[in-house]
């Protein structure tokens, strides 16, 4: 007859069993979504909220873009911390007359219930930086964009 081998706490794992999952992790599928479309969620969030003229970046950031590094939204930083949630940093130009702490807190709420229900993730902080203020332009004070009249085919 063999020698009995001592038995281990049943708190132990045997040292000389591999350790096999009893039943699948009801978590084997995973979705990730890319900081660039959380950075374009809370952009275009932000532009949503009434006082909000500009969505810009900083001076840091045209710098980097004038040496050839690309951002894809400009003002918009997004990270996330220990336990996953976003942390995001956004800096707007709010349009002249606006209350600007009001409306900075409106962007902040906005920002956070839209990342949430897009993303099913938790966003831990939303700073608002307010890096100006700007007069509405009358229509026809406004820049076109397109200067080509296009041909009529019909």
């Amino acid at each position: 007859m063999p020698p009995k081998q001592p038995s281990l706490p049943a708190d132990e794992p045997d040292p000389n069993s591999i350790p096999v999952p009893l039943e699948a992790t009801e978590n084997s599928d995973e979705i990730h979504i890319n900081i660039p479309v959380v950075a374009n969620i809370v952009k275009m969030a932000a532009l949503q909220v009434d006082g909000v003229y500009s969505v810009g970046g900083t001076f840091a950031d045209g710098l980097w873009e004038t040496l050839g590094a690309k951002k894809m939204d400009r003002g918009v930083e997004v990270r996330e911390d220990e336990a996953e949630n976003y942390l995001i940093q956004i800096h707007v130009e709010m349009r002249f007359g606006v209350s600007i702490a009001s409306t900075a807190k409106v962007v902040q709420q906005a920002i956070r219930d839209q990342v949430e229900a897009m993303t099913s993730k938790g966003v831990a902080k939303v700073e608002v930086f307010v890096d100006g203020v700007r007069m509405e332009q009358p229509e026809s004070a406004r820049p076109k964009t397109d200067h080509w009249d296009h041909p009529h085919t019909d």
